[in-house]
């Protein structure tokens, strides 16, 4: 682990693409409003069929890495973040499907001269109608996960849904338990406190996972509502493909079972895999009857 100090102050942003469409370049286009400073980008890219990143890549600042295949999201993460110098001490991980904002990630930057303990720093995230995306939430817990599951869908305001997602609270700066993965603001020496992404999630809660670990290790995941981007991308639960949806339950159950583990938890450990692999089940047989 190197030494915060060792860091410069660089800027850089690291997105993970995957075939990513004419997407990518609404995402390049506007990054350049969203902060005064030079910015390096780096597409971690996990085998891109359409030929836009390469294309991508030959704008001014733009590097293509490569991965050995679909690597995920918090792996190829990991890899876009190693190829830079140590020049670069704050990295921004986004989705390639994020808007930018003018002035966005000034405000981000301008947010870590008041909170010098804040490891990860999140906009407020709108959604392609406007609305405010919950990006900054409790983390899990079996009450609140439970509750949320099993209502989320069919009553939304419920109190569970409303305490993991912080719905109920003023859009005003603010530490959270986690802050969504689709635009983040990193410290770097942060990030290498806790080894960076856990590679075991493929995708879904590697953020939820790393807020955590942050934490624990005495950093602030901080939430800059004047800070704000548009997620593109939509979380729509209706398009999602069979396998993200059992990916997000894996990777839910991946989540609980390190933070319930031991030999004395082994009961509920298999009661949680029953319970989510049964969700899991529902949910793409109904994803399925939308389409």
């Amino acid at each position: 682990m190197r030494d915060s100090q060792s860091y410069g102050d660089g800027l850089a942003v690291v997105t993970v693409t995957y075939s990513p469409g004419e997407l990518l370049e609404r995402f390049l286009e506007t990054l350049p409003k969203a902060t005064d400073r030079q910015v390096r980008v780096v597409l971690a890219d996990n085998g891109s069929t359409d030929g836009v990143p390469e294309r991508a890549a030959q704008r001014p600042g733009v590097e293509l890495a490569r991965m050995a295949g679909n690597l995920g999201y918090g792996s190829a993460a990991n890899r876009g973040i190693a190829e830079l110098g140590e020049e670069f001490g704050w990295v921004v991980v986004a989705n390639p499907d994020v808007e930018w904002t003018a002035g966005s990630l000034d405000e981000l930057l301008a947010a870590t001269e008041r909170w010098p303990r804040g490891g990860a720093f999140g906009p407020l995230i709108r959604q392609p109608d406007g609305s405010v995306y919950p990006s900054a939430r409790a983390l899990p817990s079996l009450g609140r996960g439970a509750g949320h599951a099993l209502l989320g869908g069919v009553w939304p305001e419920n109190p569970f849904t409303r305490a993991y997602r912080r719905s109920t609270e003023s859009t005003s700066e603010r530490t959270a338990g986690w802050l969504s993965g689709s635009c983040l603001l990193l410290r770097r020496a942060a990030l290498d406190s806790v080894t960076g992404f856990d590679p075991r999630y493929f995708m879904y809660f590697e953020d939820v996972d790393l807020g955590d670990r942050l934490a624990r290790a005495g950093w602030l995941n901080v939430y800059v509502p004047e800070a704000e981007v548009v997620h593109i991308g939509g979380h729509a639960a209706c398009r999602a493909s069979a396998r993200m949806l059992a990916e997000h339950h894996r990777s839910a159950y991946r989540y609980l079972a390190d933070r319930y583990s031991g030999p004395a938890l082994a009961p509920l450990r298999l009661a949680l895999r029953a319970a989510l692999g049964a969700r899991a089940r529902l949910t793409v047989r109904a994803a399925e009857r939308q389409r």
